[in-house]
């Protein structure tokens, strides 16, 4: 068969019509330690860091990672937190639209974003830091242990806070593509707002992070200069005044929408009324056996609360409250519902964690002061040979008094929407147990450690707000709606029949 040459459209005609590219450069930093993680499982520690393979010093964070951090946000942004994506539906998501979809079962379509690995840098005087996790028993209140009769303990490395990753993305815009540039300005307003996580165990405070700056550079492709200047474009633009930190007006997206999630948010402030240990361990032979747990944070070494121990506390208080109002079935139900199901056997379905905690600071008053105690054997009344230990806990100052912030939500998911009031209500029991020293938090806790008492709290609920203060008489004062806050929230927790 012959082909008339003459007829046939000039192969420019068959372009993919890329009306634009655009750059994006950002400056990532971590807000709090995050883990990378490089599936090896013949490191020192248990679950070790991904690494620059052309140093094996500098951390990587994979443009997988960023990708997939983004699009799961943009995709909650539009539909709300849990939604998912439904490949036979006509009309497309943006997260669709930005990073591609499946068409069909036998094609696909390509991703709009391009994102590269960045690699990080350490803050100054920092180093790797090395924490120690254990599973629970949440009827014992004790380190679970397997059948082999050890107990479930490993060890992690993270990146400190304060880690900063050059951020790099290409956007390229198609014509008749009208709405990339909105769907690219909400996802990247999330990092810009530190509202996106990063990592392992984003949702117990690891990971939170956010861009200080950003630089874009646009060339549209139908002009000579612009097809130029993509071709030349620079790494990266010098001088400080060249990072801006608005990344909607850069893409020129004059407003972003609101997003559909919804969720219950509590802010609180506590004193510490006496002392508080999360173990950890310094590698240092002249230190304590046990010293509260400590994180980098601006140039130094500060206590921490981690939300993994406070999750860990919350989650035990809820059930034990749930099996006591409502049974052993219908609390299980509850936590698993609310802070995901704990993978028994290989034929248990996961779930995440719609309970959000985050990993802050203990300021204020605060003194270190290591105590030396001894184990009593309880059949002579006398010391136990060979068993003095020293620990060091962080004690509250005697006159500027030490604050923890404790800050959390629940997030509402489709699945959960008939059962999320009588959630909140559950929170809220737990709250009230926090508020008055009732429920301490950390090791130890039956001898004094851990008790804290409530100062102030914000809880905020789409278009409620409250605000709690501890009053001169130490009764709790409520300001906002309480009508609204007993019988939405504690009552439908109450009145749900098993």
């Amino acid at each position: 068969m012959r082909v008339d040459l003459a007829k046939r459209k000039p192969q420019w005609h068959n372009s993919r019509k890329i009306q634009e590219r655009i750059y994006i450069r950002g400056r990532l930093v971590l807000q709090t330690p995050a883990h990378f993680g490089n599936g090896d499982t013949d490191a020192i520690t248990d679950i070790p860091l991904l690494r620059d393979s052309l140093d094996g010093r500098s951390p990587l964070l994979p443009g997988t990672s960023i990708a997939g951090a983004l699009r799961n946000y943009l995709r909650e942004a539009e539909a709300g937190f849990g939604a998912d994506e439904d490949p036979d539906c006509d009309t497309r998501l943006l997260a669709e639209q930005l990073f591609g979809y499946l068409e069909g079962r036998e094609g696909s379509v390509m991703s709009c974003l391009m994102v590269d690995d960045a690699r990080g840098a350490l803050p100054a005087d920092a180093a790797i830091e090395i924490r120690d996790g254990v599973v629970i028993d949440p009827d014992r209140r004790i380190a679970e242990i397997d059948k082999k009769g050890k107990g479930k303990k490993f060890d992690l490395e993270l990146l400190p806070a304060g880690t900063s990753f050059p951020l790099s993305l290409e956007l390229v815009v198609y014509e008749g593509d009208n709405r990339l540039k909105e769907a690219l300005a909400i996802a990247l307003h999330g990092l810009e707002e530190g509202l996106i996580g990063l990592g392992m165990r984003k949702r117990r405070g690891y990971g939170r992070c956010k861009v200080s700056g950003w630089q874009v550079n646009a060339y549209p492709m139908n002009t000579a200069q612009g097809l130029i200047g993509w071709l030349t474009h620079p790494e990266e633009t010098a001088g400080a005044e060249a990072w801006q930190p608005d990344i909607a007006s850069l893409l020129q997206v004059p407003e972003l929408p609101d997003t559909a999630t919804e969720c219950f948010e509590i802010d609180a402030e506590f004193q510490l009324e006496s002392s508080l240990l999360i173990r950890s361990s310094t590698g240092n032979g002249d230190d304590a056996d046990a010293v509260h747990l400590r994180s980098w944070r601006n140039g130094r070494q500060v206590p921490v609360l981690s939300g993994t121990s406070l999750a860990g506390v919350i989650r035990s208080r809820a059930r034990k409250i749930a099996v006591t109002l409502k049974g052993e079935a219908m609390a299980q139900e509850y936590i698993d519902r609310m802070f995901g199901r704990r993978i028994r056997h290989s034929k248990d379905i996961p779930s995440g964690s719609r309970v959000i905690v985050h990993e802050t600071e203990i300021r204020a008053g605060i003194r270190d002061q290591v105590q030396t105690r001894v184990k009593i054997d309880r059949f002579t009344g006398g010391a136990f040979p060979q068993a003095l230990f020293s620990q060091q806990p962080v004690f509250a100052g005697e006159s500027d008094p030490a604050t923890v912030r404790i800050r959390m939500q629940l997030r509402k998911t489709a699945d959960a929407e008939a059962f999320f009031h009588a959630e909140i209500g559950l929170l809220l029991l737990v709250l009230k147990d926090l508020w008055t020293g009732d429920l301490p938090l950390g090791g130890e806790s039956s001898i004094g450690r851990g008790r804290l008492k409530g100062m102030k709290a914000d809880l905020k609920f789409p278009g409620q707000a409250w605000r709690l203060e501890t009053g001169p008489d130490g009764k709790m004062l409520i300001g906002g709606d309480t009508q609204f806050l007993e019988e939405q929230f504690l009552q439908a927790f109450l009145k749900e029949q098993p």
